[in-house]
């Protein structure tokens, strides 16, 4: 596990084999990082170290009074050793509670472990994916709201994971910013805790760099690493796609993590403050501001694809629509002598998408090429067995429909559309 970074070089990051990582900085402030958190009941056992952590991270080292010529200490440079070994002590019990099979080492080791014939496999391919949240990082920042952005981190990696048809395993974040600021940092990792939580991922640690030459105060990047596997011979796509097959959609939770720049764009030429209600029906339901609706997290798929896939045994490949639509992820699991038909007229289109192509003057072929536009997910199968995978999905919380089909193709678009998109 790598060493966190200060602009004066010296080593900060307290090394884990699990879920924990402490970094204390030059400047004195803590930060941990830690997978799962807590369960969503904010009354559990588990709140309790959490409070101690961020008193911990709220001790800051006084101001160096060293006497000329006398020693110095660790401390007098701004890195207090003693309050990064009290918060490994207090978040120690929610380390634990956030094992899962294959990753149930103690805290203390320099990198992260991960059993594969714990976790209950034989014969293993892994897969590995990393990506970021893109510009989504400078609303966020912008609203002062940072409690959700780590769940698009883990969303943005697990479901390019479960594409192949794998179970992600285990995740590592990277964090940089100008200068820490613990209450950031803390709601940043709890919800990237949040997003492993869901995905059944463990978050076995990381690293946070203080990098102010890079990166003006207040701002951050986020960069995700995520490792899965699946079994030899189950990799998705298959081989048997074929003409005729079905295309399900899957409704996404709104923009997700791609597009912001374009977004962003659309507020600022809008004349709207994120703090103002939102101009839409937003996804969390009720009144919130155009920050928090913009916010609302990628969905994860991982644990209703994987249960689909175990139980039906039918689906043959999967596509996760994100920068690029349709046009540019579709083709990426389909033969080239296929195109996807796709019917546009079948989505239920998120108010969030009307908006933006109202407020932004979007043609429809903009939108498709830059936006998901309600469908984060798109699973293949044979028409025989649709309805079984999409009941068997509805079963475990998706939004299922069927969104057209493959059909042979000599030249032209890989994606063709029938029908419009509802953007009035």
């Amino acid at each position: 596990m790598k060493q966190s970074k200060s602009e004066c070089k010296i080593p900060t990051r307290c090394k884990i084999n699990m879920n924990f990582v402490a970094c204390a900085t030059a400047a004195g402030s803590q930060h941990a990082n830690f997978a799962y958190l807590h369960r969503k009941n904010a009354q559990s056992a588990c709140a309790l170290p959490l409070v101690r952590l961020c008193e911990a991270m709220q001790k800051k080292p006084s101001t160096p009074t060293t006497a000329a010529g006398a020693s110095l200490t660790y401390a007098d440079a701004g890195v207090d050793i003693d309050a990064g070994n009290a918060m490994v002590e207090a978040i120690r019990p929610l380390v634990r509670a956030t094992r899962r099979p294959g990753a149930d080492s103690e805290i203390g080791g320099f990198g992260g472990l991960f059993d594969l014939k714990a976790a209950g496999f034989q014969d293993p391919i892994l897969v590995a994916a990393n990506d970021g949240v893109g510009t989504k990082v400078k609303i966020a920042a912008a609203t002062g709201q940072h409690n959700t952005i780590g769940i698009d981190l883990v969303a943005m990696c697990v479901n390019d994971i479960i594409v192949q048809g794998a179970e992600p395993l285990f995740f590592l974040d990277y964090f940089a910013t100008a200068g820490l600021r613990p209450e950031m940092g803390a709601a940043i990792v709890a919800s990237i805790a949040e997003g492993c939580r869901q995905a059944h991922c463990a978050l076995i640690g990381g690293e946070t760099a203080e990098m102010p030459g890079v990166y003006r105060a207040g701002d951050y990047d986020l960069a995700g690493f995520c490792v899965g596997a699946v079994e030899r011979g189950h990799l998705l796509p298959r081989a048997d796609i074929a003409a005729g097959d079905v295309i399900i959609g899957l409704a996404s939770s709104g923009v997700h993590s791609n597009g912001f720049s374009l977004v962003r764009h659309i507020v600022e030429q809008s004349g709207l403050d994120y703090a103002a209600p939102a101009p839409f029906a937003a996804p969390q339901g009720g009144a919130v501001s155009l920050g928090a609706a913009l916010l609302e997290p990628t969905r994860i798929y991982v644990r209703s694809v994987l249960a689909a896939i175990h139980a039906t045994g039918a689906i043959k490949g999967l596509a996760h629509i994100t920068g690029g639509g349709f046009p540019d992820n579709i083709p990426r699991v389909v033969p080239t002598s296929l195109a996807a038909r796709v019917n546009l007229a079948a989505i239920t289109l998120p108010e969030v998408f009307s908006w933006l192509a109202r407020a932004g003057n979007l043609s429809q072929g903009e939108m498709l090429r830059t936006f998901n536009c309600g469908v984060g997910m798109i699973v293949i199968t044979a028409p025989s067995q649709a309805e079984k995978v999409m009941d068997e999905l509805r079963a475990h919380g998706e939004t299922a429909f069927r969104l057209g089909a493959l059909e042979p193709r000599a030249t032209g678009d890989s994606v063709r559309y029938d029908g419009t998109l509802a953007l009035a």
